[in-house]
Parts: C-alpha cells; structure tokens; sequence
C-alpha cells in the first residue's frame, strides 16, 4: 500500500444541539454529538444494544451549516477523519485524551415533514470546495484557542 487513509463515515442521530463559536480570527467551528446504535446477539442468545456517542467538530462554512440545520434527534451522515488531542490535566497532572470526527461532508438523513425532520427535507454539504481545502486550522494547540 503505497499511503495511509484517515477515514470515518457515520450515520447516526444529534444527542443534543450543536454549539457554534468562532475562534479569534473569526473561523466558525461546531461541535456536536453523535450516537450510533449496535444490535447484537450475544454468546448466552440474548439480544444487545450498544449506543456509541461520537464528538464531531465542523469548521468554517460546514460548521456554520449544521449549526443552522442540524438539531437534537436528527439523523445525519458524517464523513470525516479521526483526531486525538492530549493535553495533561491541570489539576491531576494526568495525561489526557480525547478523540473527535472532524467533519469534511455532512448530509442530512431525515425527511421532510418527519418527526425528527425539519421542513429543510434532505441536503448535502461539504467543508471543502473541489480542489480546495476545509477552512480548519492545521493544528490547535491550546484548548484555549477554541472556546469550548
């Protein structure tokens, strides 16, 4: 294989509001959650279910977007990458970590006129335009570039 692929696709549901805010320069970024939802059966042939909530980040136009549109309970497609952030804990001083979805597309799943639709019906965004790249800075640093 001639490269490495950081790649995740979602679909799942808000499990609450997105927060939009800006970053000093002005650059939009959304954070949300995600749920997913796993049925299994398993070795005593009981039927399970496992709810895995996923931290989606959207910059720029895309963040702006789904800030707009996207509200608790509404089923969503994601595309994006996998980051993790450590940082140590000022008041433990223990190492911490925490993954997040960067999102790059984003579509909305849910009818027009469904109980967890909006009257927007369907739509389909990307945070990047052909050739381009998403307004998402390289790397943030210090929590305290992203008021969150």
């Amino acid at each position: 294989m001639a490269g490495t692929v950081n790649r995740v696709i979602l679909v799942g549901r808000l499990g609450k509001d997105p927060e939009v805010r800006s970053t000093p320069n002005g650059t939009s970024v959304t954070k949300f959650s995600l749920a997913t939802d796993e049925k299994f059966t398993d070795r005593s042939g009981e039927k399970q279910e496992r709810t895995e909530w996923h931290n989606i980040v959207a910059w720029g136009k895309l963040g702006e977007i789904c800030g707009q549109y996207l509200k608790k309970g509404k089923l969503v497609y994601i595309e994006g990458s996998i980051r993790t952030d450590t940082w140590d804990d000022k008041e433990s001083g223990q190492k911490r970590e925490r993954k997040e979805i960067i999102a790059r597309d984003m579509q909305m799943l849910d009818k027009k006129g469904d109980e967890n639709g909006g009257s927007y019906g369907g739509g389909s965004y990307t945070g990047a335009k052909k050739g381009g790249s998403t307004s998402q800075p390289d790397v943030v640093q210090d929590e305290d570039e992203v008021p969150f």
